[in-house]
């Protein structure tokens, strides 16, 4: 009979949790990966109409100028490197994550456009 004992204990074992649908990688969000939708649609039927307009045209004076409006002058500051950096980095973002607003925010910010400092008090 054996003085030790033979059973060895062994650590319990651990179990992890994982996604049940795994994010789209990045390549794939850059590349335009299809997505996967569940709902499936009818297919669409199209019916064509035509229309006829009637332009009528009256020989006569011409009321009010022709000339084109001047252009307004939009407020833009000095955009810094930093602006610009930044600015790159939010319409990277915003391209990545598929949020036009962020991406067209991070362009007005690369341009100085973005209306920061654009009230002053004298």
């Amino acid at each position: 009979m054996p003085l030790t004992s033979s059973r060895r204990t062994v650590a319990p074992h651990t179990t992890r949790t994982t996604r049940s649908s795994a994010r789209p990688s990045l390549k794939t969000r850059l590349l335009g990966g299809g997505r996967k939708t569940r709902a499936t649609r009818a297919p669409a039927t199209t019916t064509t109409t035509t229309t006829t307009k009637t332009v009528r045209t009256t020989g006569g004076r011409h009321h009010g100028h022709a000339t084109t409006a001047a252009p307004v002058h939009h407020h833009k500051r000095h955009a810094t490197m930093g602006d610009k950096v930044s600015g790159a980095l939010m319409k990277l973002r915003g391209s990545l994550t598929r949020r036009p607003g962020l991406k067209a925010a991070g362009t007005r910010r690369m341009h100085g456009t973005d209306g920061r400092n654009a009230r002053r008090v004298y």
